[in-house]
């Protein structure tokens, strides 16, 4: 026999990938990320990127992040715990509260490790987790992590999550849970329903978890989130709509990175303590802390940027109903079209992976960088065109040519 290759299972792995029209590419980018970027010698309209209000490349979120890299260094040195903070995480935690209406903040180096850490920190094997199917990688693993029992329910169904958690717990039922959401889906782009999802965690007892990845900086009258978004409508007027813990990143619309918890300063105190991916990580470096600062004080500041990127999106949303709308079926490729909605996300879903691909391509060659989204990051069978747009985007790079997609 011949000897065992301990390669060949890697290099069957990725030869299953390419014949299932699965494989990944890195495309290198020679530019600052900006509506407009550099790829391969030629200038595109960056239409995949989650640097929703067009901050990353701000002029004053960059200098704040070269002074802060001036004064205080490259790097942070340690995890907090052992070496001590600087005084911008404590700023930037404190900003962060305020934003989001909460007691106390806690940053996280990525939004991942946020939700990894907060909840297997959170719960334990005499838990019960119950999460949204389309719920973001990160908040599948920390529910891993936390060895609880998982219960999966049916995307932003309410009927079959109360169902579940009836089933599961009764009404004050013993034992630990957690709900746990996405605020805005990332691959989708829709907001769960808050109002009466935050009802059943509230009726059960359940612990309440809204990862606002996508909705901090976007949704809202003034990009607070989801729970503003929904406070102002007239239906809601008067009720608390903030859950008991809200996970964001400043990697999105704050133009940085890192991740953070916000929330009663109880918890920040307890995830201080457990939340193994917080205590034993190095802190996040001078210049993201204070850039991503910096790009919340724009926010609240300048709310015309969120205008703006509103303004944005209806000019999207018109440009797909000329080229898909008007009541005419969608070309054979094309299987559903979800546009209308609030957040900065517009899928374009096609289906099958290798079509999803080929009009990547196409609208590549154009001038336009899309990303084909295919599984695992979606089920098989939902592959899609992911459009992610920007307060900076000009009118012409969200008129993207469908004409070889519709024929």
């Amino acid at each position: 026999m011949p000897p065992f290759d301990r390669w060949e299972p890697l290099r069957a792995a990725l030869a299953e990938k390419a014949a299932q029209n699965l494989s990944r590419e890195i495309i290198a980018v020679d530019s600052p990320p900006a509506p407009r970027v550099r790829v391969r010698g030629r200038e595109m309209a960056m239409l995949a990127s989650n640097n929703y209000l067009d901050l990353a490349n701000d002029e004053r979120v960059k200098a704040a992040a070269i002074a802060a890299t001036q004064k205080y260094g490259a790097g942070s040195g340690g995890a907090r715990l052992t070496t001590g903070a600087l005084v911008l995480h404590d700023e930037l935690e404190a900003a962060l509260a305020r934003f989001k209406h909460a007691e106390a903040a806690l940053l996280f180096n990525t939004g991942y490790q946020a939700n990894a850490g907060i909840i297997s920190a959170l719960c334990s094997r005499d838990w019960t987790i119950f999460s949204d199917e389309l719920n973001h990688a990160s908040i599948i693993d920390g529910c891993r992590l936390s060895r609880a029992k998982i219960v999966v329910y049916r995307h932003n169904d309410m009927n079959d999550l109360r169902a579940k958690v009836r089933a599961e717990r009764g009404v004050g039922g013993a034992g630990g849970g957690l709900l746990v959401s996405d605020g805005v889906f990332s691959m989708d782009g829709d907001l769960v329903n808050l109002p009466e999802w935050l009802a059943i965690a509230r009726e059960f007892d359940l612990f309440s978890l809204i990862d606002e990845a996508h909705a901090t900086g976007v949704i809202g009258a003034s990009g607070r989130g989801v729970g503003e978004y929904f406070a102002a409508l007239p239906e809601n007027r008067g009720r608390d709509l903030r859950p008991d813990i809200i996970v964001g990143t400043c990697s999105k619309a704050l133009g940085s990175s890192g991740g953070f918890a916000a929330g009663r300063r109880l918890l920040i105190d307890f995830l201080r303590h457990q939340a193994r991916s917080f205590i034993f990580s190095t802190m996040l470096p001078p210049g993201a802390v204070a850039a991503a600062n910096e790009a919340l004080r724009i926010i609240v500041a300048e709310p015309e940027r969120l205008a703006k990127l509103r303004r944005n999106l209806q000019i999207f949303y018109d440009h797909l109903s000329v080229n898909f709308g008007d009541g005419a079926p969608p070309p054979p490729s094309i299987a559903t079209l979800n546009a209308g909605g609030v957040s900065a996300i517009v899928p374009l879903i096609v289906g099958d992976e290798a079509a999803a691909m080929t009009l990547a391509q196409e609208l590549f060659t154009a001038g336009y960088f899309v990303s084909a989204i295919r599984y695992p990051t979606v089920a098989r069978g939902q592959a899609r065109l992911r459009f992610a747009l920007s307060a900076g985007h000009q009118a012409a790079d969200l008129t993207p040519p469908f004409g070889t997609i519709k024929n």
